[in-house]
């Protein structure tokens, strides 16, 4: 089975990641990947936003480390991108970081659930304490189905992400997965199938089954990503991902250069 690209990587620039591109481009061949993209967490227009992604001023050196492994490693082909947090209100600073190099994609990532909580933080995990889960899903939704809407994005990420801990959606669930994945019909993005769930306490790729058979009811494209934080994991359990989406009835999935897309099979 010839495996699918891995769109979500990560970099030590995010500060919560080890191993250079370089050392990721190597796995991946090993593994028998013939395209990967490197998408690391995004700077915010202020770097004292959180601890967890590179600062305004790494961008050269993230873009350069990404160049450096298309040179050491020709046959693989690596693409450059991002995983850009959404915030409403903060969409004049994604169009300022889009137009600072030639990206392949963007990948529009919600963590955020006010200015001050990341859901998936697990620094800030006890914060799920204080908080009604079905509110903290509602409000996920909504700011996902804005971040679909925005037509910022090639690619929506990891798009049930409050079930990382074990919270489980809400009864009307569907209603919420109806609307966001009707702005992403709508605008043209994609939706990942993330791998790194099975790697957290929800033991389940993002997004769930239910999620990714509405998507392909509605005719909402895919990628991949194993969302890697260490070189021994890009394309971790992409098996599993590709029964996943095929059972979902996908056949194709997205590839992109300088943010435009053309389908692939997989």
């Amino acid at each position: 089975m010839s495996l699918p690209p891995d769109y979500h990587t990560h970099t030590p620039l995010c500060r919560h990641a080890a191993g250079e591109p370089v050392e990721y481009a190597k796995h991946a061949v090993a593994i028998g990947l013939t395209e990967i993209g490197f998408s690391d967490h995004s700077p915010m227009a202020r770097d004292d936003f959180d601890n967890w992604r590179m600062n305004s001023s790494q961008l050269d050196e993230y873009v350069e480390k990404v160049r450096k492994a298309q040179r050491d490693f020709p046959q693989l082909t690596i693409r450059l991108a991002l995983e850009v947090d959404y915030l409403p209100g903060g969409e004049d600073w994604i169009l300022e970081l889009a137009a600072r190099y030639p990206w392949d994609y963007f990948i529009g990532s919600v963590h955020y659930v006010s200015d001050s909580w990341a859901i998936d933080d697990p620094q800030k995990l006890s914060e799920w304490k204080h908080r009604n889960a079905d509110e903290v899903w509602a409000a996920y939704f909504d700011r996902l189905t804005q971040a679909a809407a925005s037509g910022l994005f090639e690619i929506i990420g990891h798009a049930d992400l409050p079930k990382k801990f074990g919270h489980r959606p809400p009864p009307d669930y569907p209603a919420l997965c109806e609307k966001f994945l009707n702005a992403a019909k709508k605008q043209n993005c994609a939706i990942e199938l993330n791998t790194a769930g099975l790697r957290k306490d929800c033991r389940e790729i993002y997004p769930s089954r239910a999620i990714l058979e509405l998507a392909r009811r509605k005719g909402v494209p895919i990628t991949f990503g194993s969302d890697a934080h260490a070189p021994g994991e890009v394309g971790m359990n992409f098996a599993e991902a590709v029964r996943l989406a095929r059972n979902a009835g996908y056949s194709e999935c997205c590839r992109f250069c300088q943010r435009k897309r053309e389908m692939t099979k997989f």
